[in-house]
């Protein structure tokens, strides 16, 4: 799997690659990881309310244990193709970009966003989730990763630049990765949270991580790897060469790796 930390805090400016995860969105729904309970419980106790609005809802990943707790989620997704799959779940979708979405005067106990805040406009994503969270109302971003062995992601990187991609950035490379497992998500978190100071209507943001290690096989990390943003939209022939160059990497090392896995979150309440 290739973590979002390969991106910067001016993700929001390839837009073009967030709306290319809809391809094939029901691969996209297996293959991603699910968001862990003690994230779910850390967001769910610090809400007033039963109402959710999740921005970027995708598939429903982020709603869906919310939603099974009995909370009342409305989504907000500007690919189709994903919103209709996660109403397939039972969850209610308005499709639109947020920072674009009109709200129509409603207001939530609690806004959320898993996997996609980087892709929002950090300065009129918080002027708008201000707008949509009622006085003491909980705004959460989270996202989770996953990251190889640094050796490993250095030879993944030399596979990377080897080929061709056309993409703004390489997934693998050593400015890419981060330098603390527990915060990949830093810099963008940093960014977050000057566009949220910057409205005066957020208290400071907590932050949280939890990590895991475990022992992925080659082809389940190739798979994951392949629904990856930009990664996904590679033509055929290049995508193959990226995939059998990793392929021949991870079999170097035995067959299968060893990931750092992990989801990192910032919550702040709505003043």
């Amino acid at each position: 799997m290739v973590t979002q930390s390969s991106r910067d805090d001016a993700s929001y400016r390839h837009r073009e690659i967030a709306g290319s995860f809809g391809a094939d969105a029901a691969k996209y729904d297996r293959l991603r990881p699910r968001y862990p309970e003690p994230l779910v419980d850390a967001v769910a106790e610090r809400l007033p309310g039963r109402s959710l609005l999740d921005v970027g809802i995708g598939t429903g990943i982020s709603s869906q244990p919310f939603f099974e707790r009995g909370f009342t989620v409305l989504g907000v997704e500007p690919d189709e193709r994903m919103a209709s799959l996660a109403r397939s779940k039972g969850l209610a979708v308005e499709t639109g970009r947020f920072e674009d979405w009109d709200p129509a005067g409603r207001v939530f106990d609690g806004v959320i966003a898993g996997q996609s805040w980087h892709w929002i406009d950090p300065d009129a994503g918080a002027r708008r989730a201000a707008e949509t969270l009622r006085p003491g109302g909980v705004l959460a971003i989270f996202w989770n990763f996953g990251a190889p062995p640094r050796q490993l992601a250095a030879r993944f990187a030399e596979v990377f630049d080897s080929l061709d991609t056309g993409l703004p950035f390489n997934p693998w490379s050593a400015s890419a990765r981060p330098d603390r497992f527990e915060n990949p998500y830093g810099s963008i978190i940093d960014r977050a949270a000057a566009g949220l100071a910057a409205t005066g209507a957020f208290g400071e943001a907590d932050r949280h991580s939890w990590t895991s290690a475990s022992t992925v096989a080659r082809d389940e990390w190739l798979e994951s790897t392949s629904t990856s943003g930009g990664i996904n939209r590679l033509p055929k022939d290049t995508l193959d060469a990226l995939l059998d160059g990793l392929s021949e990497v991870i079999d170097d090392a035995g067959g299968s790796l060893e990931v750092t896995s992990g989801t990192v979150a910032a919550i702040t309440t709505r003043v």
